[in-house]
């Protein structure tokens, strides 16, 4: 089996877990994904898209968010999210305690420089290890007839 192996680096100006927003739809900030110089060549006709699909390790998720409007709690295969008082089982919540630490954010790509993607809309940490970068593509990304589960009327 392949183990993974981080591409970059994620630069946010969020450097605690109450910084930064609990959903990637809330934040405006601007970031920058460094990939390393090795992968540099991956990055050719990037610049065609406005979104990217970030694919990250979540490197210091917490078992309970300090975010007092947004408390989360994990209790191995059950959490208890922010926007519920039933614990629910993890794989039906977006916990960032998870067997395998992976995030998923999708992001407006600003403009790029070299190695250097300047991006807006990130909701990790500052030093957040990058997984993969993949093109949004509506056609093939987006989903019609979608039900969200408990969520229904929470969101």
């Amino acid at each position: 089996m392949r183990r993974l192996k981080p591409i970059g680096i994620i630069h946010t100006p969020y450097k605690k877990d109450g910084e930064a927003p609990h959903q990637a739809y809330k934040s405006k900030e601007v970031g920058e994904i460094e990939v390393f110089k090795e992968h540099e060549e991956g990055l050719k006709d990037i610049e065609g898209f406005s979104h990217l699909i970030i694919l990250y390790m979540f490197h210091k998720s917490v078992k309970r968010s300090v975010k007092k409007e947004h408390y989360l709690n994990s209790f191995g295969l059950l959490v208890k999210p922010y926007l519920d008082d039933t614990p629910r089982g993890l794989f039906a919540t977006r916990s960032p305690n998870r067997p395998n630490p992976i995030g998923l954010t999708i992001v407006e790509l600003l403009e790029r420089k070299g190695n250097i993607l300047k991006v807006r809309g990130i909701d990790m940490l500052d030093g957040t290890p990058l997984l993969d970068i993949k093109p949004y593509v509506p056609k093939f990304d987006q989903k019609n007839n979608v039900k969200i589960g408990w969520l229904e009327g929470k969101v």
